[in-house]
């Protein structure tokens, strides 16, 4: 298989997974979303000879790049409006809720949210993208052992928080907790 073929393969089968990827994480900036689908594919386009034979894990480490770099983008735009002080994004106050904040469960996400965001990524790619450890490594640029100590570590974490607030919520509810 030609390059060239190599990367159209990879690009109808992994178009929608890098963009729910991408979606997922520029949530409520939906705008930016096809730009940055965009970049990824055309970084991978420039390096199709680069394309590993599975081709995803590898899709998601340009991501991952590519949205540091949006995220980055937009906050120096947010700074830059809120110098200039009369744009209607600079005084947008709050954020929008998820969907699901009504729903049982929306407490996972914010005992996500209270994670680091190398934590928070860690366990969405995991969680989310469904990759495994190898593929985890992969987009995340380290070794397989390293890519396991990083999740068993954010695992622990997170469990940490929602004990936490399990404590919380049951100190509020007048009962006790067992030790």
């Amino acid at each position: 298989m030609s390059t060239e073929e190599a990367f159209a393969d990879a690009y109808r089968t992994h178009y929608w997974a890098v963009s729910r990827f991408v979606a997922r994480r520029l949530d409520g900036q939906a705008d930016e979303v096809e730009e940055v689908v965009a970049e990824v594919f055309s970084i991978a386009w420039r390096r199709r000879a680069d394309l590993p034979d599975s081709p995803l894990p590898w899709l998601y480490g340009v991501a991952r790049n590519c949205l540091a770099n949006t995220v980055r983008g937009l906050g120096r735009y947010r700074r830059l409006l809120n110098r200039i002080g009369n744009h209607e994004v600079a005084h947008r106050r709050g954020t929008v809720e998820s969907p699901d904040a009504e729903r049982p469960g929306s407490w996972v996400h914010e005992a996500l949210a209270r994670l680091s965001p190398a934590d928070q990524e860690v366990l969405r790619l995991t969680a989310w993208e469904e990759l495994t450890i190898e593929e985890l490594g992969v987009t995340l640029g380290c070794s397989q052992s390293a890519a396991a100590m990083r999740l068993h570590r954010a695992r622990g974490r997170l469990r940490t928080q929602i004990d936490r607030m399990r404590a919380t919520v049951s100190v509020q509810a007048g009962g006790y907790r067992d030790a």
